[in-house]
């Protein structure tokens, strides 16, 4: 889709802004004045009142060069947000990405939005908001079909807008990647096809270094070999490295992600139903993934290497069984008590690889690791356990901006007590229903090095949507029941 910058648009539909109380702004103040106030009595009579994402579809206006205005809420003028805009022009693209060719965009300056922010976050929305993921969908009707070619961002002043919306592009490059891996079904996206997605970011300055079993038993990787041993399709663990800053030796940022491309759940077998879900296990590396793409596009000045463990969890003839104890690369040991509690096994080592190998100056793990955060959060926020307070403030910060919330849960000794064990070092679940999302959080931290900063997030409930859901900037989707380990 094209996003241009105009200083005046023209086109089959328009789209403007309007606030709380139904309270038109000044794009849509000049239609409505040209429409002799017919705007304005459509808002009236359809009983608008301007909140966040409520839409008047005004058809025809006279005096308008556009077929259609769409009236589109803010919510409170005084509290709206660069993601507030981002939604709105979000909204506008869904209305109409099946039915014009072009839409035109009139985003006003909001009290904490200056217009040429604003230009750049309705450039933004606008292209979240047209991903479709259709690659297997043979018979679609033609009214079912993307039309939307082109949209026009209208502003006095365009250079400013413009150049920001050329960086923010990067990052929706990024972003569909991430969801062009998750949505793919597990017939095509497995470790091995997986990883050699990732190979072609080498295209774009990503260094991409691919272990094979072979070299991950040799560094005694035991435990992500051994979430792999039960499936037909070979672990892999891919390292992406960025090295964008001028200082070349200056240490990397270090982002790992589990990466379980179906999970059944091993022998300790999930339930059936919603199993299909299972696909979506490796939403942590697609994160890392897209991540990277982004990072490498926006050509950023950071030295960033982003890690993913790529495995299948099957209940095949050579599956790793309840009461297996298995070797790690750190040298700790593993009594695994439960196969669907296997994203922290693989973790265990992808983690402890990344210090090892790369002396990260902190460290964020990714993982759509338990079903317990989905009890405790929902789908609104992500759990994060962090030994760092400056990490902690800088995720949160950096969530509230772009709307990836995070919530902080405890780490303690008490907590750590849960997965102590008289048979290995460690095991892999409490033994109890209890504090799940952070139980699985102390795992990890075993395998953290002293003085590194770390962060785990926990995102097995933000990375789908289910529910009744209205987001225009992501695809909505059903996250399963079952636990997500």
């Amino acid at each position: 889709m094209d996003i241009r910058f105009v200083t005046a648009g023209s086109g089959e539909v328009v789209a403007v802004m309007a606030g709380e109380g139904g309270e038109l702004f000044g794009a849509g103040k000049a239609l409505d004045s040209a429409s002799g106030g017919r705007i304005a009595k459509a808002m009236k009579a359809a009983g608008f009142k301007g909140g966040a994402g409520q839409v008047v579809d005004v058809l025809a206006p006279d005096g308008v060069d556009f077929s259609r205005v769409l009236v589109i809420g803010v919510g409170k003028a005084e509290a709206a947000d660069g993601m507030g805009v981002e939604r709105w022009a979000g909204h506008a693209v869904k209305r109409t990405l099946t039915a014009v060719e072009k839409l035109v965009l009139q985003p006003d300056a909001l009290p904490g939005v200056a217009i040429a922010e604003a230009g750049a976050h309705a450039a933004m929305g606008a292209r979240l908001a047209s991903y479709r993921f259709d690659t297997y969908r043979t018979k679609l009707k033609p009214e079912q079909k993307p039309t939307l070619q082109a949209v026009e961002i209208v502003l006095a002043h365009t250079a400013a807008a413009k150049a920001r919306a050329e960086v923010d592009a990067a990052i929706v490059e990024g972003v569909f990647f991430a969801r062009d891996l998750v949505s793919e079904p597990p017939n095509v996206l497995y470790p091995e096809s997986f990883a050699e997605r990732l190979r072609d970011l080498e295209t774009i300055g990503v260094e991409v270094e691919i272990l094979e079993p072979t070299a991950m038993e040799k560094l005694g990787m035991g435990a992500l070999l051994g979430v792999a041993q039960g499936s037909a399709r070979p672990a892999r663990l891919v390292a992406m490295k960025w090295n964008g800053s001028s200082m070349k030796k200056q240490k990397p940022f270090a982002i790992v992600g589990k990466g379980v491309t179906f999970d059944t759940g091993g022998i300790s077998l999930k339930p059936g139903a919603g199993m299909d879900e299972m696909k979506g296990d490796m939403g942590g590396a697609a994160a890392v993934a897209g991540a990277m793409k982004a990072i490498a596009l926006r050509k950023a000045k950071a030295n960033v290497v982003g890690i993913v463990a790529l495995v299948e969890n099957m209940p095949g003839s050579n599956a790793q069984r309840p009461g297996d104890i298995v070797n790690t690369m750190s040298g700790q040991t593993i009594e695994v008590l439960n196969t669907d509690a296997e994203g922290r096994l693989i973790l265990a080592d992808a983690v402890w690889y990344a210090q090892d190998k790369y002396d990260p100056v902190a460290l964020v793990d990714l993982a759509t690791l338990t079903g317990a955060v989905i009890v405790a959060l929902g789908h609104e926020h992500a759990g994060m356990c962090v030994n760092d307070e400056d990490l902690a403030h800088a995720i949160s910060a950096a969530g509230a901006a772009e709307g990836e919330l995070v919530w902080r849960l405890p780490l303690s000794a008490a907590y750590d007590k849960l997965i102590d064990t008289p048979n290995a070092d460690m095991k892999n679940i409490a033994g109890k229903p209890v504090a799940g999302s952070i139980v699985g959080a102390q795992f990890i931290k075993r395998f953290v090095q002293d003085g590194t900063p770390w962060a785990h997030l926990d995102i097995a409930g933000t990375a789908t949507k289910a529910g009744p859901y209205d987001d225009p900037l992501s695809p909505r989707g059903r996250q399963a029941m079952a636990c997500v380990c």
